[in-house]
């Protein structure tokens, strides 16, 4: 061989030695994988019988991790412990289930792991997975499914747990607050659809709870409820449906506190419509006190001046048929100062009313010392109002489209409990024009009973409300541009409120309708709607 040929040679050798270097590399991009792992066996297997193991392996054929397993995993029935699921945070082909429990005899056990398995590298959920098994010689095969909706909000909550006990010698009402199910199961991922498998013929009580324990028993301070007031019997009945709501508490009083000098907080659970308070104690003549439920929180304020020094007060507190008398110590010394606010920045809105927040329940405004001008300079003629929880300042005035205004508030101008007065305040603000804003022409038809039509937003803040007896053409004027919902609440015990349900009393709540689409309201716009009630 020649030298010329030799480096010929060489130059096709190390090519090929380069190409198949190159070729060892891992490809990058291809199609990205999507599938779920897949279950290549079980010890036992899946669907045994006679089952007496205390250890189960399930292998997959890929590397697996759990998500919310603690969450997802639902037991049936459940099991006194929690069984040991390994192994959690990190990767392997397997899982492994130490039972911790003494089984039921003759019972099937289903342990369904939701959408808590996925594939290591793309996270692709295995959905629904169950693996099941009977202590007994048989597989129970029998299911029940439906759907669960919120009584009161459109959208309803997840992994809401659906039970049923079994009726028989053993079982009350009382059961639910004690014991565990005998079947359990939860709403599928995301939906409100539900389904109840391997269950065995006869007559059970079913009903869904919404909580943050998990554990099964329900607890009427934290969880939500749904229940069918009559029993089913399986497999006669196989669909079923629920609303969950939340129930109001029975009334109970907290212990009272102080929570500034002349402030005390009496907190309650359960309705306080009728809660009064009372002083017990002798008071002196400059007395003054104020008393008014806190906006949104089950409290009431009671608010005093006395220059008569005391390191206690008695009160009487009344609420329907409860009646207690309370002592509250009066250790502060600090009294608060008063603080004012308004939400309102630089736009007043059409169907707004300006308003002025304060801390200390006001007691007088002295209108003299207020001013409320246009861009004119032209005084505007107004009112002031005090509304029912004495920490709110409303003024108001006819307001007139695109203009302007400025309110200045002098010094003096007002007066809370404790005597405390305001420095100098001022607001500029201004209103839009009547093509700024859309209206909704709603018709409500079919209505048979009372009935409470709100608007509201996306977010659930009520923008009005209106109560109607018959059919009716609602106008619904000045809305800001943005997406809005129409409920009905059948006002069944005609008070001008939704009233929730009751499980002891197996009281359904008043039912809540939805109009079927948002509309998305544009300025400048008419919108003609028509709402037909079930």
């Amino acid at each position: 061989m020649n030298c010329s040929s030799y480096k010929i040679l060489l130059i096709v050798v190390l090519s090929l030695l380069l190409t198949n270097c190159a070729k060892r590399g891992r490809p990058t991009g291809g199609k990205k994988d999507s599938i779920a792992p897949l279950l290549v066996s079980a010890t036992p297997n899946h669907e045994s019988i006679n089952f007496k193991a205390k250890k189960i392996k399930i292998s997959f054929d890929e590397y697996i991790k759990l998500k919310d397993v603690n969450k997802q995993l639902v037991i049936s029935p459940p099991l006194k412990n929690a069984p040991i699921i390994t192994p959690v945070g990190t990767a392997s082909k397997f899982i492994n289930i130490k039972i911790l429990d003494t089984l039921k005899e003759n019972t099937t056990y289903s342990f369904n792991f939701g959408s808590s398995i996925v594939d290591n590298n793309e996270e692709n959920k295995l959905e629904h997975f169950k693996y099941v098994v009977s202590t007994g010689t048989y597989i129970d095969s029998l299911k029940i499914k439906g759907t669960i909706l919120d009584a009161f909000n459109q959208k309803t909550d997840e992994h809401i747990s659906v039970m049923l006990y079994e009726i028989n010698e053993q079982y009350t009402d009382s059961i639910i607050y004690k014991e565990k199910p005998m079947y359990v199961s939860s709403t599928i991922d995301t939906t409100s659809n539900f389904e109840l498998t391997n269950l065995k013929a006869g007559n059970y009580f079913v009903l869904a709870i919404k909580q943050p324990s998990n554990n099964y028993i329900y607890n009427v301070k934290q969880d939500k409820i749904g229940f069918l007031k009559d029993t089913i019997s399986i497999p006669e009945d196989s669909v079923v449906n629920f609303t969950l709501f939340k129930e109001i508490l029975p009334f109970k009083l907290s212990k009272p506190l102080e929570a500034s000098k002349g402030h005390i907080l009496f907190g309650f659970q359960g309705k306080g419509d009728g809660l009064t308070l009372k002083l017990l104690d002798s008071t002196s003549a400059d007395f003054n006190k104020a008393i008014a439920f806190e906006r949104g929180k089950d409290t009431l304020n009671f608010w005093y001046t006395n220059s008569t020094k005391k390191d206690s007060l008695i009160f009487e507190v009344t609420n329907l048929n409860f009646k207690d008398t309370v002592t509250v110590k009066l250790r502060s010394s600090k009294q608060d100062s008063l603080q004012l606010s308004s939400t309102i920045k630089s736009t007043l809105e059409l169907r707004d009313t300006f308003s002025i927040s304060s801390n200390i329940p006001i007691t007088n405004v002295d209108t003299s010392k207020i001013t409320l001008i246009d861009k004119d300079s032209i005084a505007v003629k107004f009112s002031t109002e005090i509304d029912s929880y004495k920490n709110k300042i409303f003024i108001n005035f006819k307001k007139k489209i695109k203009a302007e205004y400025n309110l200045q508030i002098l010094p003096n101008s007002i007066t809370d409990i404790f005597e405390n007065t305001n420095d100098t305040l001022s607001y500029k603000f201004s209103t839009k024009t009547i093509e700024s804003y859309g209206t909704i022409i709603l018709s409500v038809s079919n209505v048979k009973s009372p009935t409470i039509i709100e608007i509201i937003t996306e977010k659930g803040e009520v923008i009005e409300t209106k109560q109607i007896t018959t059919n009716q053409t609602l106008s619904f004027i000045h809305l800001t541009p943005r997406k809005y919902i129409f409920r009905a609440i059948y006002d069944d015990n005609n008070n001008g409120v939704w009233d929730t349900g009751n499980f002891l009393q197996k009281k359904y709540p008043e039912k809540v309708v939805y109009f079927n689409k948002e509309i998305d309201v544009t300025a400048n716009f008419d919108y003609n709607e028509i709402f037909i009630l079930e």
